[in-house]
């Protein structure tokens, strides 16, 4: 187990209500947070109902905090395909070893109607303010524009952010629906470490995989990449050390958790 003197970082695109056998995808992804024991957790296409949410299922029995908001992406079905969907919304989320100090949405760049979120949050790590972002960038060919503006944005929060009143990192975690050498990524890594990298993962490090039978195979600038990222920003001095990152791409009782792998990093701070 890592430390207080590294951070076990995951973030995860779950797949939201989608697929017939969302409850048992459910208990794939609690099973893996149990067994990777992650300190920070950004979950992507997560649910939130009128009587709970997804963060709160999830981080209740792991003795977590959590914290959910939205609008994020991607777009839901207009009429809700199953009673599960029935006035469930889609958000981005944080859970937590640590207490939430508090917590706030910053809206994204965006041509559609309802502009999609980051969701910031100021963790009360025992060395100071740990700051997460957690979002989920736009996925539309013909949003591209919408696409770079939204990671130019989160790069500029996240170094407003480094220089607030911590010594510890700043961490971007989300499904950023690119790939690593695009420029919609590279608008972020000219000012963040890519923790893959720095971490030295093994391979591509895709987290989008054809080898999941319901990933989706319409999504061709996306599929069989590496689109899901911990992104960090050190607060001052020498860029953080990222001593271990892999992806889970294990499957729970013969069922992948979601469409998405889920990244890990250990981060030293």
């Amino acid at each position: 187990m890592p430390s207080e003197d590294t951070v076990r970082v995951m973030t995860w695109n779950v797949w939201w209500r989608f697929g017939e056998r969302w409850r048992d995808r459910q208990i794939g992804v609690a099973a893996t947070l149990a067994a990777h024991q992650p300190d920070v957790v950004g979950l992507q296409e997560s649910w939130t109902s009128r009587e709970s949410s997804q963060a709160e299922v999830l981080a209740a029995p792991l003795g977590l905090y959590s914290v959910a908001a939205g609008p994020s992406l991607p777009d839901l079905p207009a009429a809700p395909g199953s009673p599960d969907h029935d006035d469930v919304g889609l958000v981005v989320c944080v859970l937590s070893r640590w207490p939430i100090r508090h917590s706030w949405t910053h809206p994204l760049p965006s041509s559609r109607a309802e502009r999609p979120v980051a969701l910031v949050v100021a963790v009360e790590h025992p060395r100071g303010p740990l700051y997460v972002l957690c979002a989920c960038a736009e996925y539309h060919a013909h949003l591209a524009d919408d696409h770079l503006a939204q990671t130019r944005e989160l790069a500029r929060l996240v170094t407003d952010l480094s220089t607030r009143d911590s010594s510890l990192p700043v961490i971007l975690v989300g499904d950023l629906n690119a790939g690593p050498d695009s420029p919609v990524i590279q608008a972020l890594t000219t000012e963040l470490t890519d923790a893959w990298v720095a971490g030295g993962g093994a391979g591509d490090g895709v987290t989008l995989s054809s080898a999941v039978p319901f990933a989706p195979r319409g999504a061709f600038e996306q599929l069989d990449r590496r689109i899901d990222y911990v992104l960090v920003r050190a607060a001052a001095g020498d860029p953080p050390k990222v001593t271990r990152t892999y992806v889970v791409d294990e499957t729970v009782n013969g069922l992948h958790p979601s469409d998405h792998y889920a990244v890990v990093a250990d981060i030293s701070i």
